[in-house]
């Protein structure tokens, strides 16, 4: 079933909407820099940016690349949660900059300590490269809070595609025993790389995410048309158990990936899993970067998000 979409996101999705056909009208192709553009422009939909105390640039030093990372600490001398973030864009888009706002939510609303990673980004990186970049940090993030006091556990958040990187690592760590994960946090996540969720047909046009992008995103990610290759990543379809982390998992009523995202949380419950689940049913997927326009909702996300962290 088609979602209805809250009428504070009317005017800016119609100016979306002609945008798109008009881009579709002059041929005008997807590219990597196109794309990252029209993200990048979001950023004027987030003026909220609470001021957090501790904030820095780090990086983690690998052999053969460097990973950059941005520490938010509300409090950098009391020992608080670890929250590794994942930012969103089709695994090919997106930055610690764009999700900075956010980021600074997290942090003072959640009373965490935010890490915010640098990943990889396709084409120029194709799978798994990202993943791996986030596995590492997730690994050794210690390292990197040599300065903040900090406790044990670590919960890792990620929207869409920071959303199937957190799911990625969750699965990998069942076999894995170097990543530990206590809890996990997904924002309208992409599980499912198939493209065969019925949501992609009732919400894939008209609500900005539209589908056609979406197998864009996945073509340049992947680099691959093998259907093992793209089933065996995708988290909807890997091993699913009791041993996999606490989840609190968002989805959006007018969101493509919508019914991905409902039955990851359905197939953790039925296996054991201790899931929170939560639909904002007028939403459009990257509501969280429409903050200006529907903040009610952005914060309603916060504080469940805080209440979930809370309970570490």
């Amino acid at each position: 079933m088609r979602g209805t979409v809250s009428t504070k996101l009317t005017d800016f999705l119609a100016q979306a909407n002609s945008n798109i056909a008009l881009a579709k009208q002059n041929n005008i192709q997807f590219t990597p820099t196109i794309l990252r553009e029209n993200l990048n422009k979001l950023s004027g939909l987030m003026s909220d940016s609470p001021a957090v105390p501790y904030i820095a640039d780090k990086t983690l030093t690998l052999p053969d690349r460097i990973i950059p990372v941005r520490i938010y600490s509300p409090a950098p001398d009391k020992p608080l949660p670890v929250l590794v973030h994942f930012h969103g864009g089709g695994h090919m888009c997106g930055s610690v900059e764009l999700y900075d706002p956010i980021c600074r939510h997290l942090a003072s609303i959640a009373q965490c300590v935010v890490i915010s990673v640098e990943y990889r980004l396709a084409p120029e990186h194709p799978y798994p490269a990202g993943i791996d970049d986030c596995e590492q940090v997730l690994i050794r993030h210690a390292e990197l809070l040599d300065d903040v006091k900090h406790q044990d556990s670590v919960t890792i958040i990620g929207d869409s595609a920071g959303g199937a990187i957190c799911t990625s690592l969750s699965m990998k760590s069942l076999t894995d025993k170097r990543i530990n994960i206590d809890q996990q946090i997904l924002i309208y996540p992409s599980v499912d790389y198939t493209l065969t969720s019925p949501s992609l047909d009732c919400n894939g046009t008209g609500f900005l995410l539209e589908t056609s992008r979406i197998k864009w995103y996945f073509e340049q990610y992947f680099q691959s048309t093998d259907a093992d290759i793209i089933k065996k990543a995708s988290p909807l379809f890997g091993p699913i158990s009791a041993a996999l982390p606490k989840t609190l998992i968002f989805t959006a009523g007018c969101d493509p990936l919508r019914y991905e995202g409902i039955a990851y949380a359905n197939a953790l419950t039925v296996a054991g899993v201790d899931v929170e689940h939560h639909s904002f049913d007028g939403m459009i997927h990257a509501y969280m970067l429409l903050h200006d326009l529907v903040k009610d909702e952005c914060m309603a996300t916060y504080q469940h998000i805080a209440k979930f962290m809370a309970r570490v």
